[in-house]
């Protein structure tokens, strides 16, 4: 890989190209909301969308399994509400905000792999009722929660 990046490097330099080197490769989308538990959040008046991020579904690798509540049921902003499991792990899917549960992505039951081919579209796990919108404010924006997972790498 190595190799690779001072090949294209050089190929580039040759060329007059500009490369950035990023060590943080993961799509991070300018109008969400971040938790630090790697869920995100689209806030559309007093209804919002989540799902797990291309960081999180990155790092689980392919998913093969996604445990979804129940319509109607209450999420807890920082409390975990479903899982997701991989080939590699099990991990708690954590609700960024407060709220009931209106609807369920019911395709992923029969198409898990949207959370890693389409985290923030067609991947997105459910949608609730906020119960206070003012929870988003505590969450990252799109450049903090870059951020957070360039130092989270740097870690490891």
């Amino acid at each position: 890989m190595a190799c690779r990046l001072l090949w294209a490097s050089r190929v580039a330099s040759h060329l007059r190209i500009s490369v950035a080197q990023r060590g943080f490769s993961s799509v991070v989308l300018k109008d969400l909301k971040y938790a630090d538990s790697h869920e995100w959040v689209k806030i559309d008046g007093n209804k919002a969308t989540f799902g797990i991020t291309d960081h999180a579904q990155d790092h689980l690798g392919d998913v093969v399994y996604v445990e979804l509540p129940d319509v109607g049921h209450s999420v807890s902003q920082g409390k975990s509400f479903g899982a997701v499991e991989s080939v590699k792990a099990t991990s708690d899917i954590n609700s960024p905000v407060s709220g009931t549960v209106v609807e369920v992505n019911e395709e992923l039951t029969e198409s898990p792999g949207l959370v890693n081919s389409s985290p923030y579209e067609q991947g997105w796990i459910i949608k609730v009722e906020l119960s206070d919108a003012g929870e988003a404010e505590k969450l990252m924006d799109s450049d903090k929660y870059s951020k957070f997972c360039e130092e989270e790498d740097a870690k490891h």
